[in-house]
């Protein structure tokens, strides 16, 4: 059995990895630990464990194995390294890191401990991503030409005295968050489209501020990957009932995803709608790769390049929004 403490209730999936941890006949949860007070007591009290509000005693309490750590995303390099230190597995929210120089901080600290990391990229297990990469190493589409991911919602749309729409007001502080919509919902066809396409070599994008915040609620990111494709990534919190979206493009077809249908047009198979049946079954979530990863030694199919490739996207996307212009990866 895993014995976890909760890290902190900022990020709103905190609920869904405790739901899932419960559900997880291999863990166990402990502790709740929050840098507010007074929301680490009332969800303590929710999950039916102590709350602790030093965070120190939490990683240095023997009875603990591992720790899920859904902090504000400025304090995610500090927690997870103190975890490693302390040698706690640790599971967390997108993203690892601000920067690439962050993140290898962060695997040279758990490599040091020896300790399991796992990330959320929870649509990496999903069966329409599996289908997805199927149909490119079968050579299906011939070369990829082009990629297209788009992930967005109306979050941030105001509604009846909410001038943040449904998401909580801390989404929009850039201190915290370091951004907005691109690091957040953004986080899914960036890694995506980084896992279909390969190595990328220069990123343009465009960040907008159309209600306002700090930070972005509405962005488009042009990825030019080695392999010759163009990723074209487009998230937003401004967006009602916008259907998550997946499109392959390659010399011999093309592959078409929107939310559980596919279609595929290839010169090998002709036309075929797929259907939900037609696609592999999707992997286990990322909370329960980590767990066999921890209890069994069973590699994890995220991995630290999925990580680390993310963190880059998003760290060049903030700078070529900034500067306004075609950032090259530095190899």
């Amino acid at each position: 059995m895993i014995n976890v403490a909760m890290l902190s209730k900022w990020h709103v999936h905190a609920v869904d990895y405790a739901r899932e941890a419960t559900e997880n006949k291999h863990i166990s949860i402990k502790l709740v630990w929050d840098e507010n007070t007074d929301i680490g007591e009332k969800w303590a009290d929710e999950l039916g464990v102590d709350f602790e509000p030093d965070l120190m005693k939490v990683l240095s309490n023997p009875d603990i194995d591992a720790v899920i750590v859904d902090t504000p995303t400025n304090i995610h390099k500090e927690v997870i390294i103190l975890a490693a230190q302390h040698k706690k597995h640790i599971f967390t929210e997108k993203v690892l890191a601000f920067t690439v120089e962050d993140c290898k901080e962060i695997f040279a600290a758990v490599n040091e401990h020896q300790v399991k990391l796992m990330l959320s990229l929870p649509r990496l297990t999903a069966n329409y991503y599996l289908y997805a990469q199927d149909i490119l190493d079968q050579g299906l589409l011939g070369q990829l030409t082009s990629i297209r991911c788009r992930c967005a919602h109306n979050g941030a749309v105001p509604f009846d005295g909410n001038p943040y729409g449904w998401l909580p007001e801390h989404f929009f502080n850039k201190e915290e968050c370091g951004g907005g919509a691109l690091i957040d919902l953004g986080a899914h066809p960036i890694y995506l489209t980084n896992r279909l396409a390969g190595e990328a070599k220069a990123v343009t994008a465009r960040l907008q501020k159309t209600m306002g915040h700090e930070v972005d609620d509405n962005a488009v990111v042009l990825v030019e990957y080695e392999s010759g494709a163009l990723g074209t990534i487009e998230t937003g919190f401004l967006s009602h009932g916008s259907p998550f979206q997946l499109e392959l493009y390659g010399t011999e077809g093309c592959l078409l995803v929107e939310e559980k249908k596919a279609y595929l047009n290839c010169k090998l198979l002709g036309e075929k709608h797929i259907t939900p049946e037609d696609m592999p079954n999707a992997l286990p979530m990322p909370l329960e790769q980590w767990a066999e990863h921890i209890l069994f030694e069973k590699a994890p199919k995220i991995t630290r390049q999925d990580m680390e490739r993310l963190t880059l996207i998003n760290q060049l996307a903030s700078q070529s929004n900034q500067e306004n212009c075609r950032i090259e990866v530095v190899k």
